[in-house]
């Protein structure tokens, strides 16, 4: 309970300390803006993880091309998918997100600066809006990450995937690269305190959406990472 405790007021603390780098990020654009929102994403993540005792054992970090904007695709078992992600994946990338996220203040004005994509699942109106916002930032060069599942699993089975997230790969056309998580609800969900856990993100290789159709992209995608993940 001590390290939950500790972990919370860290939280709340470290986050007016990022203030000073708001301006930079404010100035630069485009590319330029990507790769400053990415260090300072980055360290605030891995403070965050190195503070709850997290360890991550990441394999395919090849697949990841270098020169392109990408959309990720990830199953989602815990709150620490996204420090991990963030953290441990060195390129500059942003979420889809809940509408409710953009309600936490600081956090807030990073994930705008991010390209981060905000949808409000009781207006489809303005999701399709934010969908086409992040369509956008991708071919800007901003890379993508997705948890079509909706909600975290919390250990339990991989959920069915949605496939409205996906649009944002069929209609940019970039890269999707499959993202297996393994183990991270341990950190927080399985007991309700933060406690130290390995977990295993495996990178998988990039597929065109282009060579499928949208139905067959989320049936590869889900069964992929369900054979990690579940084992089936």
């Amino acid at each position: 309970m001590l390290r939950t405790i500790i972990w919370f007021i860290f939280f709340g603390l470290v986050l007016p300390l990022t203030l000073p780098f708001l301006p930079g990020a404010k100035r630069r654009t485009h590319a330029a803006r990507y790769a400053y929102t990415q260090k300072v994403a980055q360290t605030w993540a891995n403070s965050l993880l190195r503070l709850a005792g997290v360890k991550v054992r990441m394999t395919g970090q090849e697949h990841i091309p270098a020169d392109q904007p990408v959309v990720f695709i990830a199953n989602h078992q815990g709150n620490f998918d996204v420090p991990i992600l963030l953290g441990k994946i060195d390129k500059p990338k942003a979420f889809i997100s809940k509408i409710e996220v953009n309600k936490i203040p600081i956090v807030n004005v990073w994930m705008n600066l991010m390209g981060c994509v905000m949808i409000d699942r009781k207006d489809r109106r303005q999701s399709l809006k934010a969908i086409r916002a992040g369509i956008e930032t991708i071919k800007d060069g901003q890379s993508m990450i997705i948890f079509p599942e909706g909600t975290r699993s919390k250990g339990g089975p991989v959920a069915e995937f949605k496939a409205g997230s996906f649009t944002l790969a069929t209609s940019s056309g970039a890269l999707v690269i499959p993202i297996a998580i393994s183990g991270s609800y341990r950190v927080m969900e399985e007991t309700g305190r933060i406690r130290p856990a390995t977990v295993d993100v495996t990178i998988l290789k990039p597929i065109d959406p282009a060579t499928m159709t949208q139905k067959e992209l989320v049936q590869t995608v889900e069964q992929q990472i369900k054979e990690i993940v579940e084992g089936v």
